[in-house]
């Protein structure tokens, strides 16, 4: 009887279909916890990140740099280099299912043009925009801009993310609340919890390129339904938790805790973004000292490389130093104007602030706290300023709030600092306009607001030259001045290994981290 019950009930079993299993979703720790939504308001990469998930450009870098159409179809010039007309690509949606128009990109370029740097030289040359139809769009140039199609395409700072006209229409200096977008992921706004979680679900509704991908170009196929940046502030929990398989990739682990990983078969070491990065000094021009040039010549003497390097990264497979503004291992590497400086001259330093009369009146040093690749950058930064005669005040945060903090232009008294440092993707550095750490435009310019007419000059002639020798030679003068007025201070290049269990597959190779392509077995 027994037995008879048993087979009819396998039978039963049999019979059922099995329920579908919800797709695994694809758990990484990224560099930095989100707490700022507008990729446009902010330069900080985690928010650049953000955006690429659920945003599409007109335009888009490929592997080898060079920029494509993303969501352009095509594009002709007039014979004056004055018209460019676009046509978008057929089937763009918004993430609520309404069509992307070129109603909706010309804000967009309207609003990315008034913050970034590149973005800004196009907005000076550019003599309007319009809309014939509603995928056609044009610019109307006042003088040729033969950086236009690499100018949409710019992966960051500030990369031009095309949003909706309701959204792209909210001041530049306003934060967007609206975060729907048209790009292969949807943000669950919902599911988002500052300093736990942020979650992304496949945009069902998304049209790839037909073209395979290639860095930040091509064909955004989304291979995982659900993606959760998760966050572990402490290092060692993040290591354990890839380990252990509670997490699939870790985008920035400690150099000093890869030989951990190195020894897990289940995890291996990847570097996308080869070129690497580079470490990067701000004065505040808007607050004394550093108002005043001489001091900021002062800090420059005190400083080396070497010391940062060690500090930060430890390990010489991954770091070299590096006294070129635009790269090394790029086209316009260069030493002009480095003669002398970032040797840690600690007397000279000290000389020359006694003949300023230096009284002692502390500086504000930012620490990030939570990003291993900057949290030694300010200890340093003390160490060699406190040696060079400075009084040295290190006021420690994390990053997120560091980057709110920076965006003030308070005395320091009332919450302002002096001193902010970071890290930036070397081929975003390339030359004087894409580096957006080179531009010198006051207020328009990234934290610390350097103004210098003399390098906004050079700049705008970089854009009108053609002959690559004397672009250099432009390229070797911005460098000279940048070094000379204390508008940016390179502090060596690096890479950044990212971890993954050998469960994920299909990263690009790209200075973003990007997650289409990514598969999960």
């Amino acid at each position: 009887m027994l037995c008879r019950l048993f087979l009819a009930l396998a039978a039963v079993l049999l019979a059922t279909p099995a329920l579908a299993q919800p797709a695994k979703p694809l758990r990484v720790v990224m560099h930095s916890d989100l707490k700022i939504l507008d990729p446009i308001w902010t330069t900080a990469y985690i928010v650049r990140n953000h955006g690429y998930l659920i945003y599409d450009t007109l335009f888009a870098l490929d592997g080898k740099f060079e920029p494509q159409p993303q969501m352009v179809e095509s594009w002709t010039v007039s014979d004056d280099k004055l018209v460019w007309t676009f046509k978008l690509r057929d089937g763009l949606q918004w993430h609520d299912g309404t069509p992307v128009t070129s109603a909706d990109v010309l804000p967009s370029i309207k609003r990315w043009t008034d913050k970034d740097a590149l973005g800004g030289l196009l907005g000076r040359a550019t003599k309007e925009m319009t809309a014939p139809d509603a995928r056609t769009f044009q610019i109307v140039l006042k003088e040729p801009f033969g950086l236009m199609t690499r100018a949409l395409a710019k992966s960051a700072s500030v990369p031009l993310f095309v949003m909706p006209k309701r959204v792209a229409e909210t001041p530049v200096s306003q934060q967007i609340s609206d975060t729907t977008g048209s790009g292969p992921y949807i943000f669950k706004r919902d599911e988002w919890k500052a300093g736990e979680r942020v979650v992304y679900l496949r945009n069902p509704n998304y049209k790839p390129r037909a073209e395979p991908p290639s860095g930040l170009a091509g064909g955004k196929i989304a291979k995982v339904d659900r993606i959760e940046w998760i966050s572990i502030p402490d290092h060692q929990t993040a290591i354990n938790a890839l380990a252990s398989g509670e997490i699939d990739m870790i985008e920035s682990p400690p150099h000093d805790l890869l030989p951990l990983l190195e020894k897990n078969k289940s995890v291996e070491i990847i570097i996308p973004d080869t070129l690497g990065s580079t470490y990067v000094l701000r004065f505040n021009w808007k607050q004394p000292p550093f108002n005043e040039v001489r001091y900021r010549q002062a800090a420059i003497l005190a400083l080396n490389q070497q010391d940062f390097l060690n500090a930060t990264i430890g390990d010489a497979r991954y770091f070299k130093p590096c006294k070129a503004m635009f790269g090394c291992g790029t086209p316009l590497e260069s030493s002009a104007g480095m003669a002398g400086v970032l040797e840690s001259n600690f007397e000279k330093s000290r000389s020359l602030l006694k003949e300023l009369g230096y009284d002692g009146a502390p500086i504000v040093v930012l620490q990030s706290t939570d990003l291993a690749v900057l949290t030694n950058l300010a200890p340093v930064a003390k160490t060699l300023l406190e040696r060079g005669g400075f009084t040295v005040d290190m006021q420690s945060m994390d990053w997120q709030t560091l980057v709110a903090r920076r965006a003030k232009k308070d005395p320091v008294a009332q919450g302002g600092w002096n001193i902010a440092m970071t890290a930036a993707a070397a081929v975003l550095l390339l030359d004087p306009v894409n580096n957006h750490y080179a531009e010198a435009a006051g207020d328009r310019s990234q934290f610390g607001w350097p103004l210098d007419e003399e390098i906004e000059a050079l700049r705008r002639q970089f854009v009108s030259e053609a002959d690559p020798a004397k672009q250099r030679e432009i390229a070797e003068k911005v460098q000279t001045r940048i070094i000379g007025q204390g508008v940016t201070v390179p502090l060596g290049q690096f890479v950044q290994p990212m971890a993954r269990r050998n469960t994920v597959s299909g990263n690009v190779t790209s200075p973003v981290t990007v997650f289409w392509n990514v598969e999960k077995k």
